[in-house]
């Protein structure tokens, strides 16, 4: 187990960690090396870099030194950092404009339980083998006695093998609730929603082709530059409504730019701009692994959707089903409960907070689970009024 702490060190993980993420089934594009080393370098503090590493081979294990895998396998992998408001903790990397966070851990490795050079230790009882252990044993040094705070966590991820591994105080808390669609064609879509709406859905993919709209797939090279396209389209259209104040911002466009540009050659994403005569009314940022295609941000002129009699929602809802119809079995509208993705009638996949301490930070810990309860109250108490 090593701790890397140089962003230098970090950025020339990516061919390693690239082989790790494709190993792990349950991983999500926002954990591959693409998103995360982008995320970083526009979003990362001096100093504050704390990446576990798990190595299996030769320089494999044990001790903190240097973070090249010294010609060992990276079996196991947590990117991390380290925040002091409003207590110290240990956070993911990707931040709130991450949908999903997670670790890696390699499933042959961690099911082989004479693949550890570390022996048979263990930090606890639970599920997880040699490469969990390893990670929970890293994960402990990283934070030097303060909390790991593990946002939007998935269902069925990796990390809840370490909360299970992990002895000492945890807690685990409700986050963000995602919505989930089958994957497939979109005549199963259709089919979800009922026979009177099932009509308007059909009248509105016949006034689709009916307004010429094409579909273009972004190239990798020219990702940067329809990125922008994609946010000034969204910032036009939440005009007077109170854009995400993040999505406007230049570290946002810079990192969205970055990532989307090396996630798109390596097949984790996919940046398609629609088109009527020649200009783009709507472009649509989709975030692919080999289970899912999820719809992360979109740009839309309505303007020009509506001279064109064309409905942006069952636009976008074709696009996906394109997505999902060769074998992915999930299409994620991922973080968000907007009235348009409920037509649909979605799956709720709600995501969770894992929170681990150790006695000496037992009351950081508990002090993050009374401000999480404070601010849902809160959001609570401000919907009812709403309402």
């Amino acid at each position: 187990m090593r701790i890397c702490r140089d962003p230098a060190e970090f950025a020339a993980l990516a061919p390693a960690w690239d082989r790790l993420h494709r190993s792990c089934p349950r991983a999500t594009p926002f954990q591959s090396h693409a998103w995360l080393h982008s995320w970083w370098l526009s979003y990362g503090r001096a100093g504050r870099l704390r990446v576990v590493l798990v190595l299996r081979g030769d320089g494999g294990t044990g001790g903190s030194g240097s973070t090249g895998t010294g010609g060992g396998e990276l079996v196991g992998a947590a990117a991390l950092m380290r925040v002091y408001r409003p207590l110290p903790a240990l956070v993911p990397l990707g931040g709130a404009i991450t949908d999903f966070s997670d670790v890696l851990l390699d499933p042959a490795a961690d099911g082989d339980d004479g693949g550890s050079d570390e022996g048979d230790e263990r930090d606890g009882e639970g599920d997880g083998g040699p490469v969990t252990a390893a990670l929970v044993r890293g994960l402990r040094q990283a934070a030097a006695g303060s909390v790991v705070d593990l946002r939007e966590v998935p269902a069925g991820a990796a990390a809840e093998r370490v909360y299970a591994r992990w002895s000492g105080p945890k807690r685990r808390l409700a986050d963000s609730d995602c919505l989930e669609l089958p994957g497939g064609p979109m005549a199963g879509l259709i089919a979800r929603v009922g026979s009177s709406r099932g009509q308007r859905i059909r009248g509105h993919l016949r006034k689709i082709d009916a307004s010429g709209v094409e579909e273009h797939d972004v190239p990798a090279a020219e990702v940067p530059a329809a990125i922008r396209t994609l946010l000034r389209l969204h910032t036009a259209q939440w005009e007077g409504r109170g854009v995400t104040p993040e999505h406007v911002r230049p570290r946002f466009a810079e990192h969205l730019g970055r990532a989307g540009a090396a996630m798109t050659r390596s097949g984790e994403a996919l940046l398609t701009e629609f088109r009527i005569g020649g200009e783009v009314v709507a472009a649509n940022f989709t975030v692919l692994s080999p289970t899912l295609a999820g719809g992360y941000l979109y740009g839309a002129d309505f303007a020009a959707l509506r001279a064109a009699r064309v409905d942006l929602n069952t636009l976008l809802m074709r696009h996906g089903a394109r997505l999902t119809a060769a074998g992915r079995p999930v299409l994620s509208m991922l973080r968000g409960a907007e009235p348009h993705k409920s037509h649909w009638r979605p799956t709720p996949a709600p995501n969770s907070r894992l929170l681990l301490g150790t006695r000496r930070a037992l009351p950081s810990l508990l002090a993050r689970r009374l401000a999480t309860a404070a601010r849902t109250r809160l959001r609570e108490l401000r919907r009812r009024r709403r309402n």
